[in-house]
């Protein structure tokens, strides 16, 4: 039986539901000998920013139980840089390049995605879960009026399809998913990061440098497989789910819970082909399984 992958996310069509997570898989280019990157439904690269940043001070990365906790500091080349340098060179592969933005302030964000729109970049996902804000202080997650201006910004200046990336450190992440919605977002991907501490018991000190970090990895599967399924039952729109994904099965069950594709995170740094085996595995499943297509797989969960 010929099953079908394939999965529209706001209008881009992708040949499966695998994508990579942002921050996990560089610029694409350093998996080239591990992946073919041709079997990924879409690249998601790291963070982007206006101008390059250094990013934190090591230690940076810590493994922790069941998962590893980061606090990179959003390092990257800056747009310019990725538009002349990274994006030519992935050219030669079919697969569609999504750029994960992030801003100071909104017009940080703006800006970035203006200058993208000129480029072969198939879609913005906004990463809106940095708290280096000026607006009060306050973590821009959770900030509604910012999200509306900033996505009424963004849809002005990018003609293709934009991803919002939330936060599970907010109040409420149904209540900022309708928000994104609301304003103009084609889809939504969570969950990103949990706030995490680290401590050397010898020292009595932070292992991360930053103090608190962003934990990944299997431990948070649970809490993002009940944000996805909370938000699916809030927004109409597409959603891409993430949180300790190491397997097929792990991403079928985002999936089932309401998931129309999933990025694939810490599991990289595990087994830097895993993303090619779960877009084969889920391909397998459908057709051991008698399913015709993905998509009737995306919000099956009974109760």
């Amino acid at each position: 039986m010929r099953v079908n992958t394939t999965v529209n996310i706001g209008g881009l069509v992708l040949k499966n539901p695998v994508m990579t997570a942002s921050g996990t898989f560089g610029y694409g280019l350093e998996f080239e000998e591990y992946v073919n990157l041709n079997k990924l439904g879409a690249i998601v690269v790291k963070g982007i920013a206006l101008n390059p940043v250094k990013g934190n001070k090591p230690q940076r990365l810590v493994e922790t139980p069941a998962g590893i906790m980061n606090a990179i500091g959003l390092q990257n080349v800056g747009v310019e840089a990725f538009i002349s340098e990274k994006l030519p060179l992935l050219k030669k592969y079919s697969t569609p390049v999504i750029a994960n933005i992030y801003g100071t302030d909104v017009d940080g964000y703006i800006k970035v995605a203006q200058r993208l729109n000129d480029s072969a970049t198939a879609a913005v996902e906004i990463n809106i879960s940095c708290p280096n804000v000026k607006k009060g202080g306050l973590q821009f997650a959770s900030d509604k009026d910012a999200i509306a201006t900033m996505m009424n910004g963004i849809k002005k200046v990018f003609t293709r399809p934009v991803i919002v990336k939330l936060s599970p450190n907010t109040g409420n992440i149904e209540e900022m998913a309708q928000v994104c919605e609301d304003n103009g977002a084609d889809a939504v991907s969570l969950i990103n990061t949990l706030v995490g501490l680290s401590i050397n018991l010898k020292t009595r000190r932070p292992n991360i440098a930053n103090v608190f970090g962003g934990l990944s990895g299997p431990a948070i599967k649970p809490v993002a497989l009940a944000m996805v399924h909370k938000v699916s039952k809030k927004i109409k729109i597409p959603i891409i789910g993430i949180g300790g994904i190491m397997n097929t099965t792990d991403a079928l069950e985002f999936i089932v819970a309401g998931a129309s594709a999933v990025q694939i995170g810490t599991a990289n740094f595990v087994d830097p082909s895993i993303t090619g085996i779960i877009a084969d595995g889920i391909k397998s499943y459908l057709d051991d399984n008698g399913i015709n297509s993905i998509t009737e797989l995306t919000g099956t969960l009974e109760y």
